[in-house]
């Protein structure tokens, strides 16, 4: 079990990685008009997305609370909290977001949506890509040992 859980945090980082994709193709497709496909890349970001949480938490409750402490010292190291900590902010005011834009889109709710996702669009995708940094903040270019 030990070992299936060491590949989680990789694993979490290329869904994170998958869904900034799927998100930043999505935009193109809506900035082309071409809203079937932007449809279908936005609900595949969302399923991303959730997969991710949901791997997310099975590998917070598999190591039953072991945190994995950062190593980087100095300056680097204010960087790395100042991205995780506006990492996890963002990251819970965006699914709320998440979940109006998705639906009003759906709903073909376009003035909601467009107003809704002019903020999630961005907040989403800083969301992602700063989940990719994290991973590789913890454990390619500061492991710990």
């Amino acid at each position: 079990m030990t070992e299936l859980v060491s590949y989680f945090p990789a694993w979490n980082a290329s869904l994170n990685a998958l869904s900034g994709l799927l998100l930043l193709t999505g935009y193109v497709f809506i900035r082309q008009k071409r809203i079937d496909v932007h449809r279908r890349f936005m609900i595949a970001a969302c399923i991303t997305s959730t997969l991710f949480l949901i791997s997310y938490v099975t590998y917070h409750a598999l190591r039953a609370g072991v945190v994995t402490k950062f190593q980087g010292t100095g300056a680097v190291r204010s960087l790395y909290f100042f991205i995780l900590t506006s990492h996890t902010i963002l990251a819970v005011v965006i699914l709320p977001l998440a979940v109006m834009s998705v639906w009003n889109g759906l709903k073909m709710r376009v003035p909601q949506h467009r107003r809704v996702a002019r903020w999630t669009f961005p907040l989403w995708m800083y969301v992602s890509v700063t989940g990719v940094l994290v991973y590789f903040f913890l454990y390619q270019w500061y492991p710990s040992h």
